[in-house]
């Protein structure tokens, strides 16, 4: 019995939830062809599996909101929207 309590125990810590999370940043430059963003802050989305999402007028200079579903240590899972910010 408590071999199945600890083993249920452990599948819980060793389960990883997922978190929705965002951040919000200035568009330094956005490749098309790569469907690559990158932001001010140097960090860099590879947005291929959701480039429908992507505003058809994004440039560089505009502020953006990203939604996304956390992976936990594991950084981002999925991208959930693409969004502008006013300026």
């Amino acid at each position: 019995m408590r071999t199945v309590i600890a083993m249920a125990i452990l599948g819980v810590m060793a389960a990883s939830p997922a978190f929705a999370d965002s951040t919000t940043g200035t568009v330094a430059a956005f490749d098309r062809v790569d469907h690559i963003l990158v932001l001010n802050d140097k960090t860099i989305w590879d947005l291929s599996p959701v480039i429908d999402l992507v505003p058809e007028d994004l440039r560089s200079g505009d502020k953006i909101k990203i939604t996304y579903t956390s992976a936990g240590d594991n950084g981002w899972g999925k991208v959930d929207s693409i969004s502008a910010v006013e300026k």
